[in-house]
């Protein structure tokens, strides 16, 4: 039971949260890297106790955070031990014809999300954090207290390229990350995808060939889709990203409007560039010319101390369009994001006031006021640690659940997983099937300009963990277990 003497301070509480959570996170690693291998006992709390300098509350807290992530487990009269974990092969390289085609994905993505409208169904096909794990009453706080103060500030339009504290935050969040941007380098938008979309207005036209990972966000398909270009799909390695070989070769073969990537945390596999991959896909483009199409919405989920740095840091010359948005990170309804267009600056910003004029006000006024009040980091440094613990959980669950041969991807950052289904499971049918019996997961077509990727499905692990999460893994799992006429057969239940 937590220590409490008297009715602690926020700070206090905060303070305490912390060293339970950096103590579990401490222990988690060592698990992971075997220094506590599976059936390992744990230093007793008096242990704990002394080597970390820590209360009792404190200890017995980050125990029962391991033993909720499922990484041990308690033994009457014993102590604590490292559970024995399946662990699952990392998925295979897609493989990928680099042929550019035509996208369409629309019909197909508008089933799947549509679904996940319905309150009845398990929705494991989103990758965006539980509304539990953000702070909504701080920004609810945030949004009131500007309506207070500047109310006609809060209702007027601000035109692009936006509210300027916003982009002063921005650009010193920016400088962190070795991004040299100044506010008048920034343009506010209604979300990333909003920013891809306009990025690629600004530097292809109808037809053009634009080079993607694959698999691939489908926002991002279906933006190239509606814009009427072709994608090229290159592969991307389930833990390094796009393989730049194989884009070199194309670059060389054909003409390639732009390139639009994910290089941390890549969605939905997860993968995350390393520096030198970054550098060297900057330098290769800004030779050629060609522009480079930054996603960077997960960046600032990363699990670990350190959150990557931006292929944006090594652009010398504005070749980098980078995209973000804090969608992820504190609300997906309040779809303020931005761009650092580079070069394209001009041309973006009027596309940004055809598309539609502005971004609202009062939203960019309270997300100013949030970061400016340091609150945003230390609410990171939790939701990076609440989705490490999900993203396990929803790993071990997979390994327990699903039949053999399947594989699982192990990201270091984002809130999804990507499964590889083994020979002959079709991700399409699986989804169906799940549908019917209740649950909703992201089949691996929607994630293909061709809708290939068909043994492969993307999981939500953004909510938290519960058993009725935990049951859906499992119903999932019998069913991709079933042959195919006895799970069409089978029905809801």
């Amino acid at each position: 039971m937590p220590e409490r003497v008297r009715a602690p301070s926020a700070s206090g509480r905060t303070r305490r949260e912390f060293r339970y959570r950096a103590m579990a996170r401490k222990l988690a690693r060592a698990i992971e890297r075997g220094i506590l291998p599976p059936g390992a006992r744990l230093p007793s709390i008096r242990q704990l106790r002394q080597r970390e300098q820590v209360s009792a509350s404190t200890a017995i807290q980050a125990l029962g955070e391991l033993e909720s992530l499922g990484l041990i487990e308690s033994r009457p009269r014993s102590g604590y031990y490292v559970r024995p974990l399946l662990q699952l092969a990392p998925p295979a390289r897609p493989q990928a014809r680099c042929r550019a085609t035509a996208v369409s994905v629309a019909d197909l993505v508008s089933r799947v999300y549509r679904a996940a409208r319905d309150p009845s169904l398990v929705v494991l096909s989103l990758a965006t954090p539980g509304i539990d794990l953000l702070p909504v009453t701080a920004l609810a706080r945030c949004l009131s207290a500007e309506a207070r103060r500047t109310p006609r500030g809060a209702v007027a339009c601000e035109l692009p390229p936006g509210l300027a504290a916003l982009r002063a935050a921005l650009s010193r969040r920016a400088l962190a990350l070795g991004c040299l941007l100044s506010p008048d380098d920034l343009i506010i938008t209604g979300g990333v995808t909003e920013s891809i979309t306009l990025g690629l207005l600004a530097v292809a036209g109808r037809g053009d060939t634009v080079a993607v990972e694959t698999p691939a966000y489908y926002g991002t398909l279906l933006a190239i889709e509606a814009l009427g270009l072709k994608a090229l799909p290159i592969p991307c390695d389930p833990e390094t990203g796009m393989d730049l070989d194989a884009l070199e070769r194309q670059l060389d073969r054909q003409r390639i409007a732009a390139v639009v990537a994910v290089p941390s945390f890549a969605n939905p596999l997860g993968s995350c560039m390393p520096d030198a991959a970054k550098e060297r896909m900057v330098r290769m483009l800004a030779a050629r010319r060609v522009p480079l199409v930054e996603d960077d919405v997960y960046g600032d989920l990363a699990f670990g101390t350190t959150r990557p740095r931006p292929a944006k840091s090594w652009d010398l010359d504005g070749n980098v369009i980078y995209c973000g948005s804090f969608a992820k990170s504190l609300g997906p309804g309040f779809r303020v994001g931005f761009a650092a267009p580079g070069r394209h600056l001009d041309r973006f910003e009027v596309l940004k006031f055809a598309l539609n004029v502005a971004v609202p006000s009062i939203t960019q006024r309270a997300l100013a006021s949030y970061l400016g009040g340091g609150g945003y980091d230390r609410h990171l440094r939790s939701l990076r640690a609440r989705l490490h613990g999900n993203v396990m959980r929803m790993s071990a669950a997979v390994a327990d659940a699903f039949p053999a041969g399947t594989r699982v991807s192990r990201p270091q950052g984002g809130c999804f997983l990507w499964v590889d289904l083994p020979a002959g499971v079709d991700a399409l049918a699986l989804h169906a099937r799940a549908l019917d019996a209740g649950v909703s997961i992201a089949p691996g077509p929607i994630f293909s300009p061709v809708q290939s990727h068909r043994n492969g499905i993307r999981l939500s692990c953004g909510d938290p963990w519960t058993e009725r999460i935990a049951a859906a893994i499992r119903l999932v799992g019998r069913l991709a277990a079933l042959p195919e006429r006895q799970a069409a057969e089978g029905g809801r239940g």
